[in-house]
């Protein structure tokens, strides 16, 4: 197996006013956290599936669990799962929950990581 070796400074130099700069902007770590545990949503692609369907329409449990074809307590653990990180939002028609993207943001988020990797 070859072995990958990252470019590294020739010389071991600390840039203060960088470091300063990049230090005063850095969210705190509970943020960084809270923002990588998003993106640990992202990380599964049945969630990812299910939240591309709800970009095209609004639907319910048992559309989307036709659409994945999977079990209908499979598919609302999942939504549980986007439900409790506000990544979607329902509402109640009757007997019937419909599901939905949560906001602009969850379709900024799809959109940008979909053009990402079609890069």
């Amino acid at each position: 197996m070859e072995s990958f070796e990252l470019p590294c400074c020739e010389e071991s130099k600390i840039h203060a006013a960088a470091l300063d700069h990049v230090q005063a902007l850095l969210p705190p770590d509970e943020v960084l956290y809270d923002l990588a545990e998003l993106f640990k949503i992202f990380g599964d692609s049945t969630r990812v599936k299910i939240l591309y369907a709800l970009l095209e329409s609004e639907l319910c449990v048992c559309d989307l669990a036709r659409l994945m074809e999977v079990t209908q307590s499979a598919v609302s653990h999942q939504l549980r799962v986007l439900k409790t990180s506000k990544l979607v939002k329902f509402r109640r028609e009757g007997k019937t929950v419909y599901y939905s993207l949560a906001d602009e943001h969850v379709t900024r988020i799809l959109s940008q990581g979909m053009e990402h990797i079609q890069e």
